[in-house]
């Protein structure tokens, strides 16, 4: 253990955590704010947890990888709230954009912190041992995965799995994977807790995880069967946004006359929104998205719903009113669309990943590639992918520009982290 964190910011660390005694007695924690009378001479080891925490809250996040390998009693206290309390109290936690990418057996993840980095740092977690983690098993589960964030930790969810991923020491643990198989459905996180809708033929079931006792439960049946839905979640509400239509008709559609078209069924799904609140257990007024098109890609941040809708050839930009305490709930409000290319040519090879990340939505083009945008930047190929980075500022109303992803993430699904 010692071999694996030899970095000299710890050398003095360390020598003080392996006293000469090999069998050290059973660690009980301290209850923070208790007031301990040290004796001369005391080693690290011999600190209580309040003291030690504020030490060890106070490394470097290049540092942080290190720390569960010096000792259990360490990886208890990173994994602890007190010691992301007290990251956040000395202003070390910033919110990074992740983009996790899925290979034959392992997660590519690449990080990117706004107004900090000038280019994205690349790097592979190999999940721990497990017989659903076998060669080629792994990318059949989690090729259309959906990313949820709790914490620092990062939940990837596949079809019939799921890995959790800590953003702090890259170590990836499996997880209990859903009741039922899903594809290209919807998550998001509500109240500590994640939420699913959509992808499945075989119910139209909304499950819910709590990450404490690594359990999933169905909480409710959605209205809708939706497919390639995006899921958000503001002021105790899941929404489940977009999408095409999944099997036969359920719950509310019912309600729909039955001489309705089945194009126009079509258009109810793929620019509408299904509301749940999760505290109340009961599903809340459908919204759809003025002037209708095609949801492509959907966030939540600061209380609003972020809505990138298309029109065939041309793009709308759209926010929606989450807070249910404001009178302005449930209200749209058109904003400036992204700077693409006038005519610039969607269809399905072509995805966005929608993120939300304080004031600012940050669009990526995790796949496909934009025919226009090669052509003015010279080339001529056709079907390269761009990895285009744009960023909306929320305050100013304004797009710009942020570096593009790398090569070697593709296919990505993004999510923001404040680690």
């Amino acid at each position: 253990m010692s071999d694996s964190c030899n970095s000299r910011h710890f050398s003095w660390l360390m020598k003080s955590c392996f006293p000469n005694n090999q069998h050290p007695p059973p660690h009980h924690p301290t209850p923070i704010g208790t007031t301990t009378i040290l004796p001369t001479g005391t080693t690290i080891a011999e600190l209580p947890d309040d003291l030690l925490l504020e030490c060890l809250s106070r490394v470097t996040h290049s540092s942080l990888p290190s720390l569960p390998l010096v000792c259990c009693r360490w990886s208890l206290l990173l994994d602890s709230p007190t010691f992301h309390l007290l990251r956040h109290r000395h202003n070390l936690l910033r919110l990074t954009l992740f983009a996790v990418s899925v290979s034959d057996g392992a997660l590519c993840t690449a990080s990117y912190r706004l107004n900090n980095d000038c280019s994205w740092k690349i790097c592979s977690f190999t999940p721990a041992n497990d017989p659903v983690f076998e060669h080629g098993c792994f990318y059949s589960l989690f090729s259309h995965s959906r990313l949820s964030v709790i914490g620092r930790k990062i939940y990837v969810i596949g079809r019939t799995a799921m890995l959790r991923c800590d953003t702090w020491t890259g170590l990836v643990v499996p997880r209990q994977g859903p009741v039922f198989p899903r594809k290209k459905f919807a998550a998001a996180v509500v109240g500590g807790k994640i939420y699913v809708a959509g992808g499945c033929a075989r119910a139209a079931a909304v499950e819910e995880y709590d990450p404490t006792s690594n359990t999933w439960s169905v909480v409710a049946k959605a209205p809708r069967k939706r497919y390639g839905c995006v899921g958000a979640s503001v002021d105790g509400v899941f929404y489940v946004i977009g999408g095409l239509k999944l099997g036969g008709a359920s719950g509310n559609e019912m309600l729909v006359a039955r001489g309705s078209r089945a194009s126009d069924a079509a258009h109810v799904y793929a620019s509408s929104m299904d509301l749940y609140d999760t505290v109340n257990r009961v599903w809340l007024k459908t919204r759809s998205v003025p002037g209708g098109g095609c949801v492509v890609a959907a966030c939540a941040t600061a209380g609003e719903i972020y809505v990138l809708s298309s029109h065939a050839v041309e793009l709308s930009f759209w926010k929606f009113n989450g807070s249910r305490k404001s009178t302005g709930f449930g209200d749209w409000c058109r904003i400036k669309s992204p700077p693409l290319p006038a005519q610039v040519r969607l269809d399905s090879t072509v995805r966005f990943s929608c993120v939300g990340i304080g004031e600012k939505v940050v669009l990526v083009q995790v796949n496909g590639c934009i025919d226009d945008l090669l052509r003015r930047s010279g080339r001529i190929e056709r079907g390269m992918k761009e990895g285009l980075v744009l960023v909306y500022d929320c305050v100013a109303g304004e797009w710009s520009r942020a570096a593009d992803l790398p090569e070697v993430i593709r296919r990505s699904a993004c999510v923001c982290v404040e680690c």
